[in-house]
């Protein structure tokens, strides 16, 4: 489990978090949602040890996470697909995908993980050669999946994966992200696409200004009056 307590993150002036704490317990999806600027991408950032918290603690299995590099965390299982896609546009598809495993020394392993996120993704199983950067939006987003995916996590963060995409595209995304809790995989999601990210998470918090003003399960929260008014456009 993931367990975030008191939480407050600062940089450039702003005071970015102030006191959050929430759970992402094993083998759910617990999606965070908020307005531009409200700390969703922070809270994501601190967990990877991008930022530097001033105070609080995040622990992941009962062990500390503040100050420890970031390819330590890495190693207990957490991943991230980072907001933006971030794919290595002058790599191929494969080499992309190859680097998510750049810590793992099981080749063969590899191999067969490599077989299975193109069993998840077949489009880029077509495009396996072809340069990243030659994708389309959707295509780099599965390519982003994708490469968290071979690092083997058991935590995956995700930062806004439907952002500028295509309505049925974002319909595929959060079925992948379904399919890849479904095969054990804990998922915490960023996403301004509340009304989606809702429908398919088992718990959610609310993100106002760096403070958690509302929490419950995604369907709780999908008839919640302030929600829908704030978040889901009615």
């Amino acid at each position: 489990m993931l367990k975030i307590e008191n939480l407050h993150v600062s940089y450039g002036g702003i005071h970015a978090l102030r006191g959050i704490s929430l759970e992402v317990p094993d083998g759910k999806i617990v999606t965070l949602i908020g307005a531009n600027g409200a700390g969703k991408s922070t809270t994501l950032r601190t967990i990877s040890g991008l930022i530097k918290a001033d105070s609080g603690s995040i622990t992941y299995d009962g062990e500390e996470l503040l100050g420890q590099p970031i390819y330590k965390i890495l190693e207990k299982g957490i991943a991230q697909v980072p907001e933006g896609r971030r794919v290595f546009t002058n790599l191929t598809v494969r080499e992309n995908l190859k680097i998510g495993a750049y810590l793992r020394k099981d080749k063969a392993e590899i191999e067969k993980d490599l077989n299975w996120v193109y069993s998840l993704f077949p489009r880029l199983k077509e495009r396996d050669w072809q340069l990243a950067g030659t994708l389309s939006g959707g295509e780099q987003q599965m390519l982003a999946v994708g490469r968290a995916l071979m690092s083997r996590p058991r935590l995956m963060m995700m930062d806004e994966p439907s952002l500028g995409l295509a309505p049925l595209v974002v319909k595929g995304i959060f079925e992948i992200i379904r399919e890849i809790n479904a095969q054990g995989v804990t998922v915490l999601l960023i996403e301004q696409n509340a009304n989606m990210a809702l429908k398919t998470a088992d718990y959610a918090y609310v993100l106002e200004t760096g403070l958690i003003t509302l929490s419950g399960t995604g369907r709780e929260l999908l008839v919640n009056e302030d929600v829908k008014r704030a978040y889901l456009g009615s």
